[in-house]
C-alpha cells in the first residue's frame, strides 16, 4: 500500500444517482486504502469514517429527506449563474476545510462552469487531480441546456488545461477532453468499478430467493436493465426482439426509474407481453448485487459514446453476461464473445442474434459471465484498484505540480 495521503475530495452533486455511487465509492476506497479524504461538498454522499478511522459500508442514500439544495428546482439560466456564483461559496469551503486537513491534493469532479477546486489548488500549490466523466459543456449544448455558452467554454479549457492531472473515465474521453483544452500528457484514463465482495455467497443465495419470489416459467432467460430510463436507452427496441421466434423464453426485468418506464409498460401491454416485463423500481444499493446475480443476462441497449456504465462493471462482477452495443468506449471493457456479447448500436436484428445465442445455450451464458468476472478482477476494475491508480497518478506528478511554475 502507498503511504497515508491528506485528499481533500470537492463536488458539487446534489441528486442521488450514478455520479453519487462514484463519489461514494472512491471515497470509501480511499478510506479503507488508509487515505485520509476530507469531503467538501453542499450535499456530502460519503459515508462518515467510524470512529476507529475505517469507511463504513457505503449505503443508498434514497431514503433520506432531500435537503434544501436537493430540492431547488430554477429555470435553466437562472441554474447556470448560480453554478457561476458557486465557485465563491466553493472556495470559501475549500479553503476552510483545507486549514484542517492540509491536503496532500484536491481531487475535485468536473462540473459545468466549476473551477474553485482549481483557483484554492494554486493558493495552497498542491496538485489538483480532476476527474471528468463528461464533455460537461458540448454535453449541456447538445442536450439544448446551455445558457452562457462562452463562458462555460472558457472555464472548461482553463480548468482542464491548467490541472495537474485530468482523470477521464474512458479512452474516447480523454481524446475529446484533449480537444477541449487538456494536455494530452497529463490525460490519464480510470473507469468505473464495482466491490467484488458484495457479489458473494450471501448475494448469490439472496439471488436465489428472489428468482423464487419472481415466480418465472421454468425456461426463463431474465434479461436485466439497471438505470434510469430514458427514451434513448431504446428499451422498445427489446420488446421488439422479445417477440421473434426462438426468444419467448426472456423476460425484461428493470431496476430503476424514469420518463420511458410508463411508455414502455405501456407498450407492453398494448402487445400482450405485460407478464413478460417487470419493474423493481429502484432498487438500494445494499440490494442490487442479488438482483443483478439473479438475472441470466444483463442489458445495455443504448448508451453514450465516451460514458464508462456503472451497471457493466455491476454485471461484470455478478458474473452475468452482458449483451451491449458495439462501440468503442464498450470495447475498452468488453472482448465480443469473451467477457461479453456485442451488437451493432441501434440494430434489432444483431440484438435479437446475441440473444439468441444465450438464451439456447444456457452454459454459454454461464462461461461468458465467468468470463468477465475474471476479467473484473484481473483488470482491477474495481473500486479499490481506482483508488491505487488515483494515488499512482499523483504520485507521477513531478515535484513542481501545484506550486504554478508549469502554468
Amino acid at each position: 500500500m502507498s503511504e497515508p495521503h491528506r485528499i481533500l475530495y470537492h463536488h458539487r452533486i446534489r441528486a442521488d444517482d450514478g455520479q453519487a455511487v462514484h463519489v461514494r465509492e472512491l471515497i470509501t476506497a480511499l478510506r479503507a486504502a488508509g487515505h485520509a479524504v476530507e469531503e467538501c461538498a453542499l450535499v456530502p454522499k460519503a459515508v462518515a469514517p467510524s470512529v476507529h478511522g475505517a469507511a463504513n459500508q457505503p449505503t443508498h442514500r434514497s431514503d433520506h429527506k432531500p435537503g434544501f439544495w436537493q430540492r431547488l428546482s430554477l429555470p435553466r439560466t437562472a441554474v447556470e449563474v448560480l453554478e457561476v456564483l458557486y465557485n465563491h461559496k466553493g472556495r470559501s469551503m475549500l479553503r476552510a476545510a483545507a486549514q484542517k486537513t492540509k491536503p496532500d491534493f484536491i481531487y475535485e469532479r468536473h462540473a459545468l462552469h466549476l473551477r474553485a477546486g482549481l483557483d484554492v489548488a494554486r493558493e495552497l500549490e498542491v496538485p489538483l487531480l480532476l476527474e471528468v466523466n463528461s464533455p460537461m459543456a458540448l454535453e449541456m449544448q447538445q442536450l439544448g441546456k446551455l445558457c452562457l455558452p462562452r463562458r462555460a467554454r472558457r472555464t472548461e479549457r482553463e480548468v482542464l488545461g491548467k490541472a495537474d492531472a485530468v482523470l477521464a473515465v474512458t479512452q474516447v474521453l480523454a481524446d475529446m477532453l484533449v480537444e477541449a483544452g487538456a494536455r494530452r500528457e497529463r490525460v490519464h484514463v480510470i473507469g468505473n468499478g464495482a466491490v467484488c465482495e458484495r457479489y458473494g455467497e450471501e448475494a448469490r443465495l439472496a439471488a436465489k430467493e428472489l428468482r423464487r419470489r419472481w415466480a418465472l416459467a421454468e425456461d426463463a432467460f431474465v434479461l436485466g436493465f439497471v438505470g434510469y430510463m430514458r427514451s434513448w436507452h431504446r428499451l422498445d427496441l427489446v420488446l421488439d426482439v422479445m417477440q421473434r421466434p426462438g426468444l419467448q423464453a426472456l423476460t425484461l426485468v428493470l431496476m430503476g426509474e424514469g420518463p420511458a418506464l410508463e411508455p414502455l409498460q405501456e407498450l407492453a401491454r398494448a402487445r400482450g407481453m405485460q407478464d413478460r416485463v417487470r419493474a423493481l423500481g429502484v432498487v438500494s444499493s445494499e440490494l442490487l448485487p442479488a438482483h443483478v446475480m439473479a438475472c441470466d443476462g444483463a442489458l445495455i441497449p443504448a448508451i453514450n459514446d465516451y460514458a464508462s456504465p456503472l451497471k457493466l462493471f455491476d454485471s461484470l462482477a455478478a458474473s452475468v453476461v452482458t449483451v451491449a452495443p458495439d462501440q468503442p468506449n464498450l470495447r475498452e471493457n468488453i472482448n465480443d464473445g469473451e467477457n461479453g456479447l456485442l451488437f451493432a448500436a441501434g440494430d434489432a436484428d444483431g440484438l435479437a442474434a446475441q440473444l439468441h445465442r444465450v438464451v439456447a445455450d444456457r452454459e454459454l451464458a454461464q462461461r461468458i459471465g465467468a468470463n468477465g468476472r475474471r476479467s473484473l478482477e484481473r483488470q482491477r476494475w474495481t473500486w479499490a484498484g481506482n483508488a491505487e491508480r488515483v494515488l499512482e497518478v499523483f504520485a507521477s506528478l513531478p515535484a513542481s505540480s501545484g506550486r504554478g511554475s508549469s502554468r
